[in-house]
């Protein structure tokens, strides 16, 4: 496994709509491993295919949510391969989002509290459930990058100007 390098913003290729799997084999399975491996580096708690530079509809999650008695964060990786939203909650649910794509930088984000997915997992086993809460928030906001969107889309044109200014600053600063 490997850790890759993350496409951050601008860069057009977050802006690819992403193809659907076709195949579930050994070479997508060693991609899911190489963007688990890089969203654990990063660290983050998920990571859309196209964040690495390959336009599948691939996402892997981990919430992380619970520790361990040493306080560690107990892992439970998450694979969607060809992942659909289905029945979008009216209720809306606001979140501060940040992204890997989109690095040291945070806004909240309304999205639909509740939403019904259905995908692929790394067998190409299919599943359908009923998500919510952060893991409701994350999955939408991964599946919009399988849409070339980015979560600074969601915002008012003010707000993501400031986020691209300080982003490139920052750039600046650090070359």
């Amino acid at each position: 496994m490997a850790v890759l390098p993350i496409v951050e913003i601008p860069d057009p290729r977050l802006r690819t709509v992403s193809a659907p799997v076709e195949t579930v084999d050994d070479e997508l399975r060693a991609l899911i491993g190489d963007m688990f491996d890089t969203m654990y580096d990063a660290p983050g708690i998920g990571l859309a295919a196209i964040q690495v530079g390959v336009p599948k509809r691939v996402i892997v999650m981990d919430l992380q949510e619970e520790e361990d008695e040493e306080g560690k964060p107990i892992r439970a990786p998450r694979v969607f391969i060809n992942p659909e939203i289905l029945d979008p909650s009216e209720d809306q649910s606001v979140y501060t989002e940040g992204c890997l794509s989109v690095p040291d930088q945070y806004a909240d984000v309304e999205r639909p509290a509740r939403c019904r997915v259905t995908w692929l997992d790394e067998k190409g086993e299919s599943h359908d459930a009923l998500f919510e809460g952060l893991l409701a928030t994350c999955i939408q906001h991964e599946m919009d990058h399988l849409e070339g969107i980015v979560f600074i889309d969601h915002l008012s044109r003010l707000k993501r100007d400031m986020i691209l200014k300080k982003l490139a600053k920052a750039r600046k600063t650090a070359a």
